[in-house]
């Protein structure tokens, strides 16, 4: 067995916090955008929905930023030498919010009945699964029916929280009225939400780690305009704006104020990835020539310099560097619009103009879309903006209604857990904006996804992850844009607030001000 022994470890970590921190408490104002649609992290798992709740609800593991492992709800875990077998051993005197005693119990119900029926993303990884079992009160054990590599990589809150067995058992999910008022085992407990204004999180007074939280409270601040969320941090309304909270050309002046603070560390576990989806059913783009020139035509170190103001990384195919797998073997798609015009000119491109669907998350997204419209009609291709609120986007993109459409989703820290459902033909689903909207249809190819994910020797999936790599980026199924780079700025005197590979996410557990 491979023994992975982490019981002190958290004890330890606040035990080494400065007195200071232990002695802080206090308020914190984070924003959050755009407002969650829910708080039930088992049925809501967009951005801003994480961001609180991953406050509120725990999974059995964490993440440091080199995405390993750390203890979370189980204070140690083994995994068996034919990587079929992990079992967790769980934190002693884990309390739910409302006071219930957190078992194994509870571990095989979110795992084995709540979440393969709320989570579309998790249940991939699930289908791995052929039992979850409770061996005694504080010990649970996952059995797979065949290997699956990164599968010690989905125990992050988000992948896989741990849901209250006595709240959800025998219920419809969906309309629990518990969903309003969520009850989890993290550090802050869920107090008042008051809708368009803020989301206000108290400490866990029994929460199992000696010491944890440091603050009092954390309120989540719904400002809808970018440009007042800039304004309120200014003024010391709000103390840290996630990534993404403001244009970009707004961060370095942010930055330069005094007792102002930044990082781009946090998040490692998401390794948020911009993409255009190309639509391969229909029309120009379903000419992998047409798809082939609009990458050739895009001067991509531009639009990182002056449009994401230098926060970014030109992403070279589907894995961004940042996570695991990544290979850099492939075709590179530079600035070329002469190739651009040769293979128009090739496939016999008529002139049939396009739309570009921007996303809908500020003008940041707007001037982005300008940009490859202006790079597209400078080698003769048509291109019409078709701008569209959050709700419209989500509807075209879901429902297949568009040419060209912005998009960027996380990696999870795993070539099979984020980023295989964006390219294999059994995720192509309408209704959902997260899975292959493009269409990409490579039997083949889909083999060698399923086969990596099944490999547990790191090398042998390195190796087939190189040739998936080199593969897809030919094919050109989204015209791969950008690994993001999202900022978070905070005042100085807020320490340890970023200590995962989720940074913000989780980082109110271990964050304190200095007084």
């Amino acid at each position: 067995m491979k023994h992975l022994k982490a019981t002190t470890f958290l004890i330890a970590a606040a035990l080494a916090a400065p007195l200071a921190a232990q002695e802080a408490g206090g308020r914190l104002d984070i924003v959050v955008q755009p407002e969650p649609p829910g708080l039930m992290l088992g049925m809501v798992q967009n951005g801003p929905t994480q961001l609180v709740a991953g406050d509120i609800y725990e999974g059995l593991l964490r993440y440091n930023t080199d995405l390993e492992p750390m203890p979370g709800l189980a204070e140690s875990w083994e995994i068996s030498d034919d990587g079929l077998t992990y079992t967790f051993k769980l934190h002693e005197g884990v309390k739910w919010h409302d006071g219930e005693d957190f078992t194994a119990d509870d571990v095989v119900f979110s795992a084995g009945t709540f979440l393969p029926e709320t989570h579309a993303r998790l249940r991939a990884s699930l289908a791995y699964v052929e039992s979850v079992t409770a061996l005694d009160d504080l010990t649970v054990e996952f059995k797979l029916k065949e290997p699956f590599g990164p599968f010690i990589s989905v125990f992050e809150a988000a992948t896989m929280p741990m849901i209250p067995q006595h709240i959800y058992e025998g219920t419809d999910y969906a309309t629990n009225e518990m969903n309003a008022t969520p009850i989890g085992t993290g550090p802050f407990k869920f107090e008042e939400w008051v809708k368009g204004s803020y989301i206000h999180l108290v400490k866990n007074e029994d929460y199992y780690v000696d010491g944890l939280p440091y603050l009092d409270e954390v309120y989540y601040r719904v400002i809808p305009d970018a440009a007042s969320r800039a304004v309120a941090f200014e003024t010391g309304e709000v103390d840290v704006l996630p990534g993404g909270s403001v244009e970009n050309w707004d961060i370095p002046r942010l930055t330069e104020m005094e007792g102002v603070c930044s990082t781009s560390e946090g998040w490692e576990f998401f390794a948020p990835h911009a993409w255009m989806w190309l639509n391969n059913r229909e029309g120009p783009t379903s000419d992998v020539r047409f798809r082939q020139a609009i990458m050739y035509a895009m001067d991509r170190e531009f639009m990182k310099d002056v449009v994401w103001n230098g926060f970014g990384t030109v992403a070279t195919g589907p894995v961004s560097s940042k996570t695991n797998f990544y290979s850099d073997d492939v075709t590179m798609y530079d600035h070329d619009p002469e190739k651009a015009k040769a293979l128009l000119e090739e496939m016999g491109y008529d002139g049939e103009p396009v739309t570009i669907l921007p996303l809908p998350y500020g003008e940041t997204w707007q001037r982005w879309a300008e940009a490859v419209r202006q790079n597209l009609s400078e080698v003769g291709i048509e291109v019409e903006i078709d701008s569209a609120d959050v709700a419209g986007w989500n509807e075209k993109t879901s429902q297949w209604d568009y040419d060209i459409a912005f998009t960027y989703l996380y990696q999870y820290g795993d070539p099979a857990l984020g980023v295989s459902r964006n390219y294999t033909a059994d995720r192509i689903k309408k209704g959902s904006p997260w899975n292959n909207v493009e269409g990409y249809d490579n039997p083949e190819l889909d083999e060698k996804w399923f086969k990596a994910a099944t490999l547990v020797d790191t090398d042998e999936r390195q190796a087939l992850y190189d040739e998936i790599q080199k593969e897809i980026v030919d094919d050109v199924p989204v015209a791969w844009m950008l690994e993001l780079d999202f900022p978070t700025i905070y005042r100085c005197n807020v320490h340890d607030l970023v200590t995962t590979g989720i940074g913000v996410n989780d980082g109110p557990r271990n964050a304190w001000i200095e007084k």
